[in-house]
């Protein structure tokens, strides 16, 4: 079985995720596995109604696959770096901007940037 990330504990239907529907969660985790699975290791067909099915919800596979994409990503920058002083410099300060980045980016239009 695939590591989903359950020893955190019970999922929280309740939680301040983005509101989404069961298909564009859908979407969002087949496209996080499939960056994922061109850079690390396969990840199974387990969304609902795949062979695999592992009777959790797509949101639920989201942020999983994408701890998983963010780990072989990691492993990239190690593995890429010429020193690990660079790879620390990427995976640190460099990536940090990129997230304040995207946080800008995305953030709703009626909270102060």
């Amino acid at each position: 079985m695939d590591d989903h990330g359950d020893d955190f504990g019970q999922w929280d239907t309740e939680a301040s995720a983005v509101q989404r529907t069961e298909d564009e969660w859908t979407t969002i985790a087949g496209h996080v596995r499939h960056a994922a699975n061109k850079i690390g290791p396969t990840l199974p067909l387990c969304l609902p109604g795949e062979p695999q099915e592992c009777g959790r919800s797509a949101q639920q596979h989201v942020p999983a696959w994408a701890a998983h994409l963010k780990a072989a990503a990691h492993h990239v920058i190690e593995q890429a770096a010429p020193s690990e002083a660079r790879a620390a410099y990427v995976s640190g300060p460099l990536y940090r901007r990129k997230m304040a980045d995207l946080r800008a980016h995305t953030a709703p239009a009626d909270v102060p940037r």
